[in-house]
């Protein structure tokens, strides 16, 4: 008697279509997350291109990392006004600075909320990214999905407190600067952040939010310890 296959094949395919529909379920255990990496810039900054360009290099290059370009107002009043330049950028990096004692000052980049640096400095960046993998500093997982104009937020469970931002950002920028220090020069910028806002406090337990997609056309959910810290991260 001829021996068919087809009995298991189908019992296989029906056991993976069931675990497709299988609930998420957040764990406390660290887990891989890229290292959050905000650079504070200004299009009026002559000093800010090769930051820039190095940022740029770790969007196209890197998964490990997740690179995001938060353009200061403080600029724009010297020539040129970025057209990305956002008080909410400003404020984050005023609170770094306060925190690191260094001010602000562009370009400036700061790796995974816990050291600030010369956005410039490859390699002083490059080993600061390197602690910080070593480091593994993951209070919990995060998974965002989309649905039109919805993007719902799932933080897992974990130990500790932070607070949860949503952040919206444009994936490419080409802009020609016609004043102000960098006049006459075309900048490419990627991941470029449009809009920043709190979606509330996280405190241990699986927290599941749903929210207007932010202004952007990409989202990133940071979780922000107490301290300052980032202690969780995840991006469509």
């Amino acid at each position: 008697m001829p021996v068919t296959l087809a009995p298991l094949r189908h019992a296989f395919q029906f056991a993976m279509l069931l675990a497709s529909f299988a609930p998420w379920s957040p764990s406390a255990a660290a887990v891989e997350r890229p290292v959050v990496i905000e650079l504070f810039t200004s299009q009026g900054c002559s000093s800010c291109p090769p930051a820039n360009a190095y940022l740029n290099e770790m969007v196209r290059d890197r998964r490990d990392v997740l690179p995001l370009a938060f353009h200061v107002t403080y600029w724009d009043r010297l020539g040129w006004k970025d057209p990305f330049s956002l008080s909410a950028a400003t404020d984050r990096q005023a609170r770094y600075g306060s925190r690191f004692g260094d001010g602000s000052y562009t370009p400036e980049i700061v790796v995974d909320g816990v050291t600030g640096h010369v956005g410039s400095n490859r390699s002083e960046v490059g080993s600061a990214i390197d602690r910080a993998r070593g480091a593994s500093a993951t209070a919990a997982t995060i998974r965002l999905a989309r649905a039109g104009d919805k993007l719902t937020v799932e933080v897992g469970g974990g130990e500790g407190r932070g607070r949860v931002v949503l952040v919206g950002f444009d994936r490419r920028h080409e802009t020609a600067i016609r004043r102000g220090e960098n006049g006459g020069r075309t900048l490419e910028e990627l991941n470029v952040v449009r809009s920043v806002r709190a979606l509330g406090d996280w405190s241990g337990s699986a927290l599941r939010l749903s929210e207007p997609m932010p202004e952007g056309e990409d989202a990133a959910v940071i979780l922000e310890a107490p301290d300052g810290r980032i202690v969780g991260a995840g991006r469509l």
